[in-house]
């Protein structure tokens, strides 16, 4: 029963493709091998070099397979316009391995062909006709059949290219599975499990190549490979990738493949033939075949269907750099990453690859390279340092790509054979303060360490920094330094010997730039640089005697101070300024008008202890947290508009200022101002401890007055004495409590210990109703707790 016999057997092979099977997209049934070479001119490739074939080009083809292999195929080369076109009947040539003199096909690929596609019919009789007409009669469906299968052939290269590159370090270095896995993910567009990284070093391999269909992903920025190797849009609906279930683009069209196929060779499959896809993968110089269902040689026997390459002009790579950092060529591990390389590193059609470097004197060298998928680019296919006159200015990835040479892309590499440093500005630098130099002019990627020499010998590593492609910046430790000859030592890579840069220590000069002082004031502000070699500074009949320098962007400032301010009232001159090593020097000096001046005059508080709390009175001067202080101001000559009362806390960053303009400075006369303030509203957590007031009036300011300090209190909330040696006090935010006694000198004080944050305190009972308190926030003074007096 012949026929029910072939309808099963084509249900078998339908269920056998359906997507719901994990073998869907297996491929993994070895078919036969080939050797396909292609000549093009006096060039020739192994197939696996060629990522597009030219209408001249011929290809030769041999079928590896045993002479007296009973099951023989006819390998078929047919040649295709497009979807809708038939292609001529002299567009298909067959070979018969068996043969001694048919074993072989030499053809020429045909002007006009834009496809090409591979089938082994099995030797039946009247086979080549058969699949001939069975191709001219549908040739959309091979045309879709050959695209589909090239693409997916280089998808399943990159998977196997991945597959390979685990097993390979799993067996070799399987320490180095976590660190290279997500590299070779990277770059061959593989989804990588990273839970898998997390298991058992021996189960690591098997995890992240399991569920292989899955991992592929879409490369070249969304476009299939085919476009990327035509430059010519595929009209192919690769409909399951495009789809929710397909990933929407996301994966690869290799995951829907044999369900699409299935589809398209079943609509016209005979009693006699069945088509079965298969991949074309590169294996050296051969071609191996690999299927997804195990083929027949009863009716309906299999012709297997495999791709070529696509027929058209070949685009360039795209490739990026995938660091913006430079690469120093002198290193031994150097390693130029690239971006969107998948084709790179799972094909041969890149091969003769040089990197062309070019120096600073225009000189050109090629430098070979070799592709390291392990590491994601491309490193220099030689130990040690390249022999490259000079220092690198560009460096160009160029080769062949097939059999059309290609250029591009740029590369940010560095190295300088002869680094030549130059410090900037100069070779001099300062000693007695920690200095920042440049250097310029050498290749900051190469650069493995710095250190300064001293004169006695001692070597300091220092730190650096690459501020240009060709400068970097460090910090010279001179501050104990003497001044005298100074060696930076500077290593590179690839150089065998590091660069000595001789410096010459120098105490720097002192720069004056001149003198400020209020009228009325003692102390004065000299601004230069190097200071600290000023010992006193004469001026306006006061000897004003050198203080603390501080340093800045701009300079030095230093504080002179007299013991009794100078007569005038303003004016300007000249001052004399003695240096430590005796020298006088000139200064422009200038007297200013009086600065404001203000005086606290009055304050009251207002507090509202909580309720049911015990009260504690509090001196004058002390404010509690949360109360509205308000206080008044005398200004000397008069309250301007534009008068600005600044408000600080001592030890913190929290200042504000309050204007008359803002309604929260109120002039009561000419020369009286009001204000309330809440200091926990106005400075927030700053308010705490003792807080400060000054004038700001035209840009210059009046001295700081103590305005008041503000404590944290504790809400107590009663004593007990039960006992007649002991009490105890609770409450809340006892913590800012630091010592608690029956009297003023707290002779007998219990003392808290740091970070206390218990609600009852024990201590002896008072004499009196009366204990005393001191608080964090007011550590020299003592606040009043007064008790209910005995029920």
């Amino acid at each position: 029963m012949p026929r029910p016999s072939a309808r099963l057997l084509a249900l078998a092979l339908l269920f056998s493709m359906a997507p719901a099977r994990a073998q869907q997209n297996g491929f993994d049934l070895a078919g036969p091998g080939l050797s396909i070479a292609v000549r093009r001119g006096p060039a020739q490739l192994p197939l696996a070099a060629v990522p597009s074939l030219h209408g001249g080009d011929r290809l030769i083809v041999r079928a590896d397979m045993p002479a007296d292999n009973a099951g023989r195929y006819l390998v078929i080369v047919a040649f295709l316009r497009g979807a809708t076109a038939p292609p001529p009947k002299d567009w298909f040539f067959h070979a018969e391995p068996w043969r001694n003199k048919k074993n072989v096909l030499d053809i020429a690929v045909p002007e006009g062909a834009e496809q090409a596609v591979l089938l082994l019919a099995p030797d039946a009789g009247g086979g080549f006709d058969a699949v001939r007409e069975a191709v001219r009669g549908r040739p959309g469906i091979f045309v879709r059949a050959a695209q589909d299968l090239y693409q997916a052939s280089l998808d399943r290269a990159r998977l196997d290219t991945f597959v390979n590159g685990i097993a390979r370090i799993s067996d070799t270095e399987p320490e180095r599975l976590a660190t290279v896995a997500p590299v070779l993910a990277q770059s061959l567009r593989i989804k990588l499990n990273g839970e898998c990284l997390l298991r058992q070093r021996a189960l690591q391999a098997a995890c992240l190549t399991q569920n292989r269909d899955s991992l592929l992903l879409q490369a070249q920025r969304g476009a299939t490979f085919a476009e990327t190797l035509t430059g010519t849009p595929v009209d192919l609906a690769y409909r399951v990738a495009a789809t929710r279930e397909g990933g929407a683009g996301y994966y690869s069209p290799y995951i829907g493949l044999a369900r699409d196929l299935a589809r398209l060779f079943g609509a016209f499959r005979s009693a006699q033939y069945q088509y079965v896809p298969a991949l074309a993968l590169a294996d050296g110089g051969r071609v191996r075949l690999q299927l997804n269902t195990a083929p027949s040689f009863q009716n309906p026997r299999s012709v297997l269907v495999a791709p070529l390459p696509p027929i058209g002009t070949a685009v360039p790579p795209a490739w990026q750099p995938a660091a913006a950092k430079p690469v120093c060529l002198g290193r031994n591990d150097a390693v130029m990453p690239l971006d969107d390389a998948s084709l790179l590193f799972s094909t041969d059609y890149a091969h003769d690859l040089t990197l062309r470097v070019t120096s600073a004197d225009a000189t050109v060298t090629d430098l070979p390279v070799v592709r390291d998928v392990e590491r994601g680019g491309i490193r220099l296919a030689m130990d040690g340092a390249p022999a490259i006159p000079g220092r690198v200015t560009g460096a160009v990835l160029r080769g062949r790509w097939g059999f059309d040479p290609f250029v591009g892309p740029r590369l940010p590499v560095q190295f300088d054979a002869q680094p030549r440093w130059t410090p900037q500005p100069n070779d001099a630098v300062v000693v007695g303060r920690d200095s920042s130099l440049v250097l310029r002019g050498g290749a900051p990627a190469c650069v493995t360490h710095i250190a300064l020499r001293t004169r006695d010998g001692t070597e300091r590593t220092l730190a650096w920094k690459a501020i240009s492609a060709e400068a970097i910046e460090t910090t010279l430790p001179l501050a104990r330094v003497s001044p005298g000859p100074l060696e930076l030592i500077v290593g590179h890579h690839g150089v065998p010997r590091p660069t000595t840069i001789t410096l010459t220590g120098r105490v720097e000069a002192s720069r004056l730039d001149g003198f400020t002082i209020h009228a009325g004031d003692r102390t004065g502000l000299l601004t230069g640089s190097r200071l600290d070699q000023v010992t006193s500074l004469d001026f306006g009949g006061r000897r004003f005697a050198a203080g603390a320098v501080t340093r800045g962007d701009d300079g030095d400032r230093l504080e002179m101070t007299a013991d009794a301010a100078p007569g005038a009232s303003s004016g300007a001159g000249e001052a004399k300024v003695r240096m430590r090593d005796g020298r006088v020097a000139t200064v422009a000096a200038t007297l200013t008008p009086h600065r404001p001046r203000l005086t606290v005059i009055g304050r009251s508080v207002e507090y509202a202890p909580p309720a049911g709390s015990l009260p504690i009175v509090l001196p004058d001067g002390l404010a509690p947290a949360g109360a509205t202080l308000t206080f008044s101001l005398r200004v000397e000559g008069g309250v301007a508009p534009d008068d600005q009362v600044e408000i600080a806390a001592v030890d913190g960053d929290g200042a504000a200022r309050l204007t008359v303009a803002s309604g929260r400075l109120q002039r009561v006369g000419a020369d009286i101002a009001v204000a309330s303030i809440a200091p926990a509203a106005l400075l927030g957590p700053a308010a705490t401890g003792a807080l400060r007031i000054r004038l700001w009036r035209g840009g210059t300011a009046s001295d700081w007055q103590p305005l008041t300090r503000v404590v944290r209190l504790p809400s107590l909330r009663g004593i007990d004495c039960a006992g007649t040696q002991e009490c105890t006090l609770s409450g809340r935010d006892l913590f800012v409590i630091a010592a608690i006694g029956d009297t003023a000198d707290l002779a007998r004080a219990v003392t808290l210990p740091a970070g206390f944050v218990g609600t009852s305190i024990t201590l002896p009972a008072p004499t009196d109703r009366t204990i005393f308190l001191r608080l964090h926030d007011a550590p020299d003074t003592t606040v009043r707790v007064d008790l209910p007096a005995k029920g």
